[in-house]
């Protein structure tokens, strides 16, 4: 079984300093049909304006991951990390029993713009922990690469979660596919361009629902950069 959720159907949230999509409910925005899928809680498609972000605040028990698309996210947290997060480096942060931490777009004149994720975890009261890793252009070009998991498989950034996370590039007649065992969900997220996911085709900032589906093909990639995430039910 597939739904596509267009872009437009999700949440939207206009700051100011901050302009949000939201594809599940959040903060202001809440539906109950829309409150996640599987353990997936929280997909913020987010752009930050020159010199502004979030002030220090706390989350527990929550893997969360960054993915800059656009700028760079100054992340600094209670745990001692001081990082500044680039186009193409994947984040994970283990809030675990509690972690606070400030993000920050200090450009003077660029826009910073990211996804955030919220996966719920499959163990709570863990140590926070936090890391970081660069993901280069050409192992995500005509594939889905890994680049988070429960076991760090691949050189991923490794969750206290039941759930992979896959990104991908594509092109032309450039496809690739991932097999899902049975019982698994999947939530494919493109970021940008066109891509036809299980013979759907979608367009930037839509979503495929998977349930039921032995597998997860993506193919006809017009300027595409796409998630996949494999998912608990």
């Amino acid at each position: 079984m597939l739904q596509v959720r267009p872009s437009e159907a999700r949440g939207y949230a206009d700051h100011g300093w901050l302009r949000s999509h939201h594809s599940f409910s959040f903060a202001g925005y809440h539906d109950p049909q829309w409150m996640g899928w599987g353990n997936l809680r929280v997909i913020n498609e987010d752009y930050i304006a020159p010199g502004m972000g979030f002030g220090t605040h706390g989350h527990r028990d929550m893997e969360i991951v960054t993915y800059v698309l656009e700028g760079n996210l100054a992340h600094k947290d209670s745990m001692g990390n001081i990082e500044g997060i680039p186009p193409g480096d994947v984040q994970r942060m283990s809030a675990g029993k509690g972690v606070m931490h400030s993000e920050f777009n200090h450009a003077p004149d660029g826009v910073t713009h990211l996804l955030q994720i919220w996966i719920e975890p499959n163990v709570q009261g863990v140590e926070p922990s936090y890391e970081q890793k660069s993901i280069p252009t050409d192992q995500k070009r005509g594939k889905l690469r890994l680049v988070a998991s429960p076991d760090g498989a691949e050189d991923s950034v490794r969750m206290h979660a039941d759930a992979r996370l896959y990104a991908g590039l594509f092109d032309g007649t450039e496809s690739a596919r991932i097999e899902l065992a049975a019982g698994r969900k999947a939530y494919v997220h493109l970021v940008r361009g066109e891509l036809t996911v299980n013979g759907q085709a979608i367009q930037g900032g839509d979503a495929v629902l998977a349930e039921d589906e032995s597998s997860i093909e993506v193919t006809e990639g017009k300027g595409a950069e796409v998630l996949v995430f494999d998912l608990s039910a």
